[in-house]
């Protein structure tokens, strides 16, 4: 499938590809994610409010472009492996848009300008990525339950709790969270897990927080399979260059059939995602009625795509492609984490054959 965004959404990824390349190229954020205890620029995000970026998810009425414009960002942040939680800020400031209540709108608008990061607060098991059924509970005006695997939990300055009685958001509490970190291999993302005994403002419950969480569920694969699609193109353009430049027995290792064909297997990998993703991306923003199907299929397939890519870009760069020094251990770390997260390859696979009636 051809797909070509329009003049508008062009603009935008050529001038988000600037920006990054400028302020948050692969080598900073490499700093960043090693040497800074919050794994990513804070005042890059500030930047990124100030640019309007946090709320694309949301309609051109309330000041967004959309979920083809948000696909198209989030392809270009994973190009650098940006860090932080940009997809969870996101995702969290189009549950606050769809809420009344005067707490939404105050942490919506902070949220929006760049000012604090507000994230979910969904999963509660450490065995699997895939969110369950919620535990935590929601009475007398208080949240209180353990949720795991949080975004950025350390950093965030407000969660958007899921709850048995719905959608709650809970401030941080002068004397900061009580929580952990939860460190994995990828530097990229931190995790925390928090326990909450804490004041929350209702956001949404019943149906309306069933929708909320059904929507949020579709567009992080979304923007998941994005950061992919981009973690893949770069992975796949970095080793392509580092084989036309190392040599073996007097010529440019590129010219060997046989790294020639497993290039040409990362290259199918990757186009196949970047048509999965943009079809899904439109359907999101034109066709309600096949994106749950096709969201599911980009996610499915770009989790074991970027895997695949990633993993021979460490394999054709040889002797040094695991080494920390080298950049293709950062871009598989974090393919591993967004596999994992927003929906798994297995629990994607499900809902495509679910949302066709299998």
């Amino acid at each position: 499938m051809q797909f070509a965004l329009d003049e508008d959404r062009a603009l935008l990824a050529r001038s988000t590809r600037e920006l990054l390349e400028k302020e948050a190229s692969l080598a900073t954020n490499r700093q960043i994610m090693e040497s800074e205890p919050a794994g990513y620029s804070r005042a890059l995000f500030k930047q990124l409010g100030e640019l309007g970026y946090p709320s694309l998810l949301l309609t051109e009425e309330q000041g967004g472009l959309g979920a083809v414009a948000f696909a198209a960002v989030l392809h270009e942040m994973g190009r650098v492996a940006l860090p932080g939680p940009f997809l969870d800020v996101a995702l969290a400031i189009k549950v606050l848009a769809g809420s009344a209540s005067a707490a939404a709108k105050k942490w919506l608008a902070r949220a929006s300008a760049g000012e604090a990061i507000v994230v979910l607060a969904r999963n509660e098991t450490l065995t699997s990525g895939d969110v369950g059924a919620p535990t935590t509970s929601f009475s007398s005006g208080t949240v209180r339950g353990v949720k795991r695997f949080v975004p950025s939990g350390l950093q965030a300055d407000a969660l958007i709790v899921e709850t048995i009685g719905g959608l709650v958001l809970v401030e941080k509490p002068a004397a900061g969270w009580n929580a952990k970190p939860m460190p994995t291999i990828d530097h990229a993302q931190r995790f925390a897990e928090l326990t909450l005994d804490s004041p929350g403002a209702l956001l949404c419950e019943g149906q309306a927080a069933c929708k909320a969480i059904g929507e949020i569920d579709l567009l992080g694969a979304l923007g998941a399979s994005a950061l992919l699609l981009g973690l893949m193109e770069r992975a796949l353009e970095i080793t392509l260059a580092y084989t036309m430049e190392r040599q073996a027995f007097g010529a440019p290792i590129a010219g060997f059939q046989a790294l020639q064909h497993r290039a040409a297997d990362m290259l199918l990998q990757t186009e196949s995602a970047r048509a999965s993703v943009y079809r899904a991306a439109f359907a999101a923003e034109h066709q309600p009625e096949q994106a749950a199907y096709l969201i599911a299929v980009a996610k499915a397939w770009a989790g074991p795509a970027a895997r695949l890519v990633c993993g021979e870009a460490i394999q054709m760069h040889g002797g040094v492609g695991f080494t920390w020094e080298y950049d293709p251990h950062v871009y598989l770390k974090r393919v591993k984490t967004l596999e994992q997260f927003y929906g798994s390859t297995r629990a994607q696979l499900e809902r495509a054959l679910q949302a066709r009636g299998w």
